[in-house]
Formats: C-alpha cells, sequence, structure tokens
C-alpha cells in the first residue's frame, strides 16, 4: 500500500539515491536537504521503500511550484507521481499549482494531462532546442 507524506531529515539519502539514479548524480543534494528541512519535499512510499519524491516552493510569483517529481526508474507508471500531485492538490498552500517539464518530455506531459494541469505556457532557452512547457491548475477546495 502506498503512502504519501512530508519527507523528514531520515530519508534525505534514500531520495537522494532516487535522484542519482535518474540524474547520475548528487548535485541536488543541498537543494533536497533544503527542501526537507521547509516541510517541502513530499514522498511516496511503498511497502515501506521511497518509490518517489516531490519538491515545491511559493516562489513563483507567489503561488506553489512544483519543481521535482521523481519516480525511481524501476517504479514508474505506476501511478507514483499522481499519488504525489494529488498529494499536492489536497494540501498546497495557494490555489493556484504551477509545474513544468521538457518539450521532449512527453511521459511527464501525459502525467501532467491525467491529472488535470493545462498547458500554461512556454518558455525558451533554458534547455537549448527543449523549450521548458508550464502547466497549471487550481487547487481542490476542502
Amino acid at each position: 500500500m502506498e503512502n504519501v507524506a512530508k519527507a523528514s531529515i531520515d530519508d534525505l539519502d534514500s531520495i537522494v539515491h532516487i535522484d542519482i539514479d535518474v540524474i547520475g548524480d548528487d548535485s541536488r543534494r543541498n537543494y533536497i536537504k533544503h527542501a526537507i528541512d521547509e516541510g517541502k519535499c513530499i514522498i511516496a512510499k511503498e511497502d515501506n521503500s521511497i518509490s518517489g519524491f516531490l519538491t515545491y516552493d511559493t516562489n513563483f510569483f507567489g503561488y506553489t511550484f512544483l519543481s521535482l517529481i521523481i519516480v525511481s526508474p524501476t517504479k514508474r507508471r505506476q501511478g507514483h507521481a499522481s499519488s504525489l500531485i494529488s498529494y499536492m492538490l489536497s494540501n498546497s498552500p495557494t490555489q493556484k499549482i504551477f509545474s513544468s517539464t521538457n518539450e521532449s518530455n512527453a511521459n511527464m506531459q501525459k502525467v501532467f494531462k491525467a491529472n488535470g494541469f493545462m498547458r500554461s505556457g512556454m518558455i525558451e532557452n533554458l534547455d537549448e532546442g527543449d523549450p521548458e512547457l508550464i502547466f497549471y491548475i487550481k487547487k481542490l477546495r476542502a
């Protein structure tokens, strides 16, 4: 059974291990640690093992921005990203929620669309030749 909750500092090494599996290094370790310290890192656990994580902030024009949505390569296509997003739809500190992915990341675009996000814009020149697509949704009302 999957459990989604805020990460604790005890989860840092497991989270960074997943990030290394995805990007090949631990360059985001300090960023992830800071997100945990700020209470802005969410984990999905299955059978007491972390399957994925999400980080967010509220620095995107005062709205929640889902910065990272990362699922272990061996746990993909099992609904973990959607579970993390669903948690944020219920617990976001702001009514509007934004996120982004590269134009080349068709799988993540499908995840956003499946979770009710609408495309909201595009930023060019972050990754040469691969624009960043911005997605948006309004938080579920309690």
